[in-house]
């Protein structure tokens, strides 16, 4: 029978703390502003930087002043070097850009609320002092009025899309909204914010193409006919043959169109670029965000100073109504997701992630941000943003998983509920720990060989949302590709010794990969998964049919069905073999008490396990099912204490240590003071 122990999350305060392992970084800003250095950046002094953290969405960027202080510091303590501020913009949101508080009729979105940016001036303030740095979002969720000037308003969804992208008063609006932020001046830090380089990286829009995605198809009117004008211009010169007049705006198999949608996009985006380099904007900025189709990709493969791409891996079906969520894992997948950056990356500019997710209630979602880590490492990729922290700063009565407010939905999307919200998740911010050392320190070591994969035809396998399917895709190369090296795309025909990419690199017949490094391993045979290396270890999946695993100096038995154990060492001069300070945190099912889900009704695919339904979210609080293993590290030291550390940093007792005579020392963990943290030092 799995047990479990109470394991709360507290708003203004952390377990445990590792900031001072990054203390020589603050404040933010200190090395000069981020730059580009080929794959990787770097700031202006040289030194080099890659990033872990989170997003805060909506209401979450307007914290009050006290809590903005504690908030910094509770990032700060779990590693977090990183916040991406989004949708400041949106009207659905309390407070927003625009309004502190609802109620006024907010009649346009020309004018800012001053007590909203005092108080996002101040959480940057707090930010900086911390060593936290900022991806500021331009527009994402604005939703535009009839008195901004904007024809047929109230047709138009959030941010417009798609046709923010070429009409003139909508990208005169934008640049409007950039202007405002990039020329305003914070008061607690005496700086503009094009002045200050805590600000790290920026994007233009939010999730916005000419193809379609979300739901955005070229139809509102006048738009939809001026968009056809400008093409039937356009086709004049490149395409006098084609009929447009009989062409489907948004059909994705008419070559001119995609020609021509592409050239729209990068002139959107290069303009808009160019527009913040006018203003005196120095840091990197990138243009589409999102890798959900390889025509997308494609149009932003030459856009920006560095890639962008969003990696939500959802197996979920969520709304008003309908809380349906699969419990399929990483560890038992060929492919998981992870391909969708890989063909947005592109080599010779660096490669973030500004949105990842393995959302609640997914019951193997503990794995997610350690190995999300140890990948980007793998790939050499820059940093990751979770989305997302909180979507509000109301958190003091949030002592539940996955019901952050009173309502089904946040702006009509049922998704939004909690589900995404991860501050006081320990399966996935739990273990930021262990993330953010793997990404900043660099516990994971890049992959030795780069592969390019070249990319001809656009075929639109996976058009689905990711998550909501799970088939292999067509092109062959990128499965499972990304645990084994390197991976970049070719969509131009501009490098060489390319791979096509129906070969695939991978051998699924194996059922099991390792990375050409040999740090990372995992089996969807056998259902589980490691990360060696000499500052951080982790095994994570159906632990307890693999009986004893080995790593190097390190053994392994779970008796859980599953779990996810990692330990890194605290002391960055010394690996787990020698530290004198190592963290364990074993995580695997955490729920709120009494959570009770049921198999949904009318399932389809038979082969795959079923989505669940949420029938009841349970109550305060949050539980974390009790990880039992045994444990053998070889370290030569024999004054090590093992101290269980609860939800409030609180030591709970000492865990029983037994010293070999050959260097080994081995531990039972889940029978004396059952935690999800161990924190070993010595005396």
């Amino acid at each position: 029978m799995k047990k479990y122990i109470p394991f709360p999350a507290y708003p203004d305060s952390a377990p445990l703390d590792i900031s001072y392992i990054f203390e020589d970084e603050k404040p933010a800003g200190k090395h000069g502003f981020l730059k580009v250095n080929g794959d990787e950046f770097c700031f202006e002094d040289g030194t080099p930087v890659r990033f872990w953290g989170t997003n805060l969405n909506g209401g979450a960027n307007f914290p009050e002043k006290p809590y903005a202080e504690k908030l910094a510091k509770r990032l700060a303590a779990y590693g977090c070097n990183i916040v991406r501020l989004h949708q400041m913009d949106s009207e659905w949101a309390t407070p927003n850009i625009y309004q502190f508080t609802k109620g006024r009729r907010m009649k346009d979105t020309t004018t800012y609320d001053p007590e909203s940016f005092d108080r996002l001036d101040y959480l940057i303030y707090c930010l900086k002092k911390e060593g936290i740095y900022v991806y500021l979002d331009m527009m994402t969720y604005r939703k535009f009025k009839e008195a901004d000037g904007v024809r047929n308003s109230v047709a138009l969804g959030d941010r417009a899309a798609p046709y923010c992208l070429f009409d003139e008063k909508l990208i005169e609006l934008q640049k409007g909204y950039i202007r405002t932020l990039w020329e305003h001046e914070n008061p607690y830090t005496g700086l503009k914010y094009k002045d200050d380089p805590v600000f790290a990286l920026t994007d233009v829009v939010n999730e916005v193409c000419l193809f379609g995605c979300f739901g955005s198809p070229i139809a509102v009117e006048p738009y939809a006919s001026e968009f056809r004008e400008m093409f039937r211009e356009w086709c004049s010169v490149n395409a006098p043959e084609l009929d447009v007049d009989s062409v489907d705006l948004n059909d994705r198999g008419v070559e001119p169109l995609v020609e021509y949608k592409i050239e729209v996009q990068e002139k959107y985006y290069g303009g808009m670029i160019d527009y913040m380099r006018e203003l005196g904007v120095k840091i990197p900025c990138t243009g589409p965000n999102f890798s959900w189709k390889y025509v997308q990709c494609k149009a932003a493969q030459h856009i920006g100073d560095f890639a962008d791409s969003h990696l939500n891996v959802r197996f979920m079906n969520w709304g008003p109504g309908k809380r349906y969520s699969r419990d399929l894992s990483l560890h038992e997948q060929p492919e998981w997701g992870a391909m969708r950056n890989a063909r947005m990356r592109r080599f010779g500019k660096p490669m973030f992630t500004s949105e990842w997710d393995l959302t609640f209630p997914n019951m193997y979602r503990a794995e997610s941000s350690v190995l999300m880590a140890a990948l980007g490492q793998l790939q050499n990729w820059a940093g990751y943003t979770i989305h997302t922290y909180a979507y509000t700063s109301n958190l003091e009565h949030m002592h539940i998983l996955g019901k952050e407010i009173s309502g089904d939905t946040i702006g009509n999307v049922g998704y939004r509920e909690g589900i995404f919200s991860t501050w006081n998740d320990p399966a996935k911010f739990g273990l930021f720990y262990h993330a953010s050392l793997i990404t900043r320190r660099g516990d994971v070591r890049p992959a030795n060989n780069k592969i390019v994969v070249g990319v001809s035809e656009l075929e639109q396998d996976n058009d689905q949302a990711p998550g909501e399917s799970i088939s292999l895709p067509k092109k062959k190369a990128f499965i499972a590709a990304t645990e084994l090296s390197q991976i970049g795309v070719d969509y131009y025909g501009e490098f060489e010794n390319t791979v096509p990419d129906d070969v695939p690199l991978v051998d699924l017949s194996l059922g099991e990969i390792t990375s050409d490094t040999g740090e990372m391993y995992r089996s969807w045979e056998k259902k589980y998964g490691t990360i060696d290396t000499s500052m951080t270890k982790c095994v994570y999946g159906r632990l307890d049919s693999q009986g004893k695993i080995s790593l190097e100096d390190m053994e392994i038995t779970c008796k859980n069905d599953y779990a996810v154990i990692a330990a890194s060492s605290l002391n960055s001069e010394l690996g787990i073999a020698d530290s004198d300070s190592i963290l364990i945190t074993t995580v695997g099912r955490a729920e709120n008490t009494d959570m009770k889900m049921s198999v949904a009704p009318e399932q389809t695919e038979e082969d795959l396990p079923p989505f669940m339904q949420m029938d009841d979210f349970g109550t305060a609080p949050i539980i974390c099912e009790v990880i039992e293993a045994e444990i053998r590290i070889k370290n030569p030291r024999k004054n090590l204490i093992i101290w269980a550390v609860n939800a409030e940093g609180v030591f709970l007792g000492t865990v029983p240590v037994k010293y070999e005579d050959d260097g080994w020392f081995s531990f039972t963990l889940g029978e004396k003071c059952p935690t999800v943290y161990y924190l070993i030092q010595a005396e």
